[in-house]
């Protein structure tokens, strides 16, 4: 087996999210780099469906803003101390990139170009992770949520994947085991 296979099958064996993240984030030659690998995935039909906004610095605490307000909609008796824990959670990296499925009505499934999105979205971790950073894939609430797809710059109908912090890792994960028990029929 060649070098790279391993280093690739020991990459994609070793995965796990970060638990917590710390600064320094990515530089943008290694943003750029993770986006490019995102933007290799296959793509039935060469739609490019993909769509990735990065936040950093102050950017995050729009972001945080979205998280207090959705969590208030959903449980109006929240405390100030509940809303501050929901807003901070977009502090826990210093860099974000939220990465979204822009359908292109047509002949492509839907289902096709989000799994494309979602697909590059683990490119993205194993690039992340080979540069040495740490990396929580999230979603939640504002992930289908309209007015925080708006101040995101995203349209209603773009579909977030996954809101991807990155960073120094402060606490490291541990991988799961990787067990086929059940995920598997053979037929012949």
């Amino acid at each position: 087996m060649s070098a790279t296979i391993v280093d690739l099958l020991s990459a994609i064996e070793s995965r796990a999210s970060a638990l917590k993240l710390m600064e320094p984030g990515p530089t943008r030659s290694h943003l750029e780099q993770i986006m490019r690998a995102g933007v290799r995935a296959p793509d039935h039909g060469r739609l490019r469906p993909w769509r990735f906004v990065v936040l950093e610095g102050a950017a995050r605490d729009k972001l945080g803003d979205e998280m207090a307000r959705l969590s208030l909609a959903k449980f109006p008796q929240s405390t100030p101390e509940q809303l501050d824990a929901a807003r901070r959670k977009a502090l826990r990296a210093p860099t974000i990139v939220v990465v979204a499925a822009r359908v292109t009505p047509g002949k492509i499934p839907e289902v096709e170009q989000i799994s494309a999105v979602a697909a590059g979205v683990e490119n993205m971790v194993l690039v992340a992770q080979a540069l040495g950073y740490g990396v929580m894939w999230k979603t939640g609430a504002p992930a289908y949520d309209a007015q925080t797809k708006a101040m995101l710059g995203l349209s209603a109908q773009d579909h977030i994947v996954a809101f991807l912090y990155l960073g120094t890792t402060a606490l490291a994960g541990t991988a799961a085991p990787a067990s086929l028990e059940g995920a598997v029929s053979w037929m012949e």
